[in-house]
């Protein structure tokens, strides 16, 4: 009798290893599938998305460029007139303070060369005459009605070119939420119809990835456009429309 219980509880503790171990290798793999999506068998599909939209800010580039002698300080004072004269102007036609930024600020020498004698002897070095000044200011502009009137003034104001206009969604986030459902729907579709296709059911999404363009639309900027020197009619200037563009990547479970 005795043997027999020995023999029973020997094979109850078997089973009971038995499915210990299995239970163990379902939680391991389970595991290790949420901490390593890679462990499904998995594919990715693409879709890219598009939507339009209409830009509600532009910006520009002005630059003062000021040349004279070895006087920084008057280079100075001079350059830094004509540049508060060009702000109070854009303020005036409504621009804020926070849309008025200085971009760079460069003070340069300006070199006279001699000419090395062809017999030999000491080259006379190069010597400082006087410096440039180069001030750049960028102005973001929210009224496009104002805009034409601005690069005009600006340049009749002093400055020495325009350049860089370019108009852009201030907050794209509603355009980009539009581009990237149709992209996340066109990636869907198509991993439904490789599922299809191959013979498989569609798991689980595993991953996504995005990458999004939001480009600015350039507007060339010409002197003789703006009127340089001559008082010219301020340009017409046009905004149009914007695409923006999101492409999405999916991840799925293969089943």
């Amino acid at each position: 009798m005795n043997e027999q219980i020995k023999n029973a509880l020997g094979g109850v503790m078997i089973v009971v290893a038995v499915v210990a171990t299995y239970a163990a290798a379902s939680y391991v793999a389970s595991y290790a599938k949420s901490v390593d999506p890679s462990s499904f068998r998995s594919f990715s599909v693409s879709g890219d998305g598009k939507s339009v939209g209409v830009p509600d800010v532009a910006q520009f580039t002005f630059s003062v460029i000021t040349e004279g002698g070895k006087d920084i300080g008057k280079l100075q004072q001079e350059n830094t007139q004509k540049v508060n004269a060009i702000n109070a102007f854009a303020k005036e036609q409504g621009i804020d303070d926070k849309d008025i930024r200085t971009q760079s600020y460069n003070i340069d020498p300006r070199y006279q060369y001699f000419s090395c004698p062809t017999s030999g002897g000491a080259c006379p070095p190069a010597e400082i005459v006087g410096y440039t000044i180069n001030q750049s200011v960028q102005v973001k502009v929210r009224d496009f009605t104002k805009i034409g009137v601005l690069l005009s003034g600006i340049v009749q104001k002093g400055a020495n070119s325009v350049s860089q206009l370019t108009f852009a969604i201030d907050d794209p986030t509603g355009v980009q939420n539009d581009a990237r459902a149709e992209a996340i729907v066109k990636a869907r579709q198509k991993a439904e119809g490789l599922a299809m296709a191959g013979g498989f059911r569609l798991g689980k999404l595993l991953s996504i990835e995005e990458s999004s363009s939001v480009p600015p639309y350039p507007y060339p900027v010409y002197e003789r456009a703006l009127g340089v020197g001559g008082g010219g009619v301020a340009p017409s200037i046009e905004p149009g429309s914007q695409e923006v563009s999101v492409s999405v990547t999916l991840r799925y479970e293969m089943r």
